[in-house]
């Protein structure tokens, strides 16, 4: 009986023993498992903050992009410079930067066009005188094989003496009807001294009366 009692009472305090030890175990947090899961949710806040910065970051280039867009157009557009009388504060909205740049377009457009018209004038006016210059050296070209062809013609001192008396003729009429007080009343006058003294039949009436009056003093 009483071997029967020790081995009862010892096999009541292991089983105590494995008790106490059995709650203490599962009253020990799992500090491994915990650890990874705060691992875990770092490393997924930390991958939206880079998302998150990288977006912002991208944002802000489009914006300067487009803020240093509208400041060439600035630069550039000469009326963008000018001060605007109507606008309450001097930075210019970016709806009337682009009308400006807009208008400047078509004002370049404008100027390019005429520019053209007057090249192709010119292009014209370079033709003219080339077949002039070709028409002038077949002239001097048959003087020079036919040296003998101008000897019956007047004289030089002939043709300065009409030129000279046709010259005179206009002077007396344009000295008797020119202002020359201004710009303005010169400008006026010429007009009015071009449409009276130097219509066709005026000037066709000078030069028979000069080539009388020179005819008559060679004979």
């Amino acid at each position: 009986p009483v071997l029967f009692m020790e081995n009862a009472r010892r096999g009541s305090i292991v089983s105590r023993a494995n008790s106490i030890g059995s709650t203490s175990a599962s009253s020990v947090p799992n500090t491994d498992d915990e650890d990874s899961d705060y691992h875990q949710e770092s490393c997924k806040e930390s991958y939206k903050d880079q998302r998150r910065r990288a977006h912002t970051q991208a944002e802000q280039k489009r914006r300067d992009a487009i803020k240093k867009g509208y400041n060439d157009l600035q630069a550039i557009v000469p009326t963008c410079e000018q001060q605007d009388f109507s606008i309450s504060s001097q930075k210019l909205s970016k709806a009337i930067v682009l009308q400006k740049t807009i208008d400047y377009i078509q004002f370049l457009h404008k100027e390019k066009k005429k520019q053209e018209e007057e090249v192709s004038t010119l292009r014209k006016d370079v033709m003219a005188l080339k077949i002039m210059k070709v028409n002038y050296e077949q002239i001097v070209k048959a003087h020079q094989d036919n040296p003998n062809e101008g000897k019956n013609q007047i004289s030089d001192e002939v043709k300065f003496n009409v030129f000279q008396g046709i010259m005179d003729s206009l002077f007396q009429s344009f000295n008797a009807s020119i202002s020359v007080t201004s710009f303005q009343e010169l400008s006026a006058c010429v007009f009015s001294w071009i449409e009276e003294h130097c219509k066709p039949q005026t000037l066709r009436d000078v030069v028979i009366g000069v080539l009388h009056k020179v005819k008559s003093q060679l004979y």
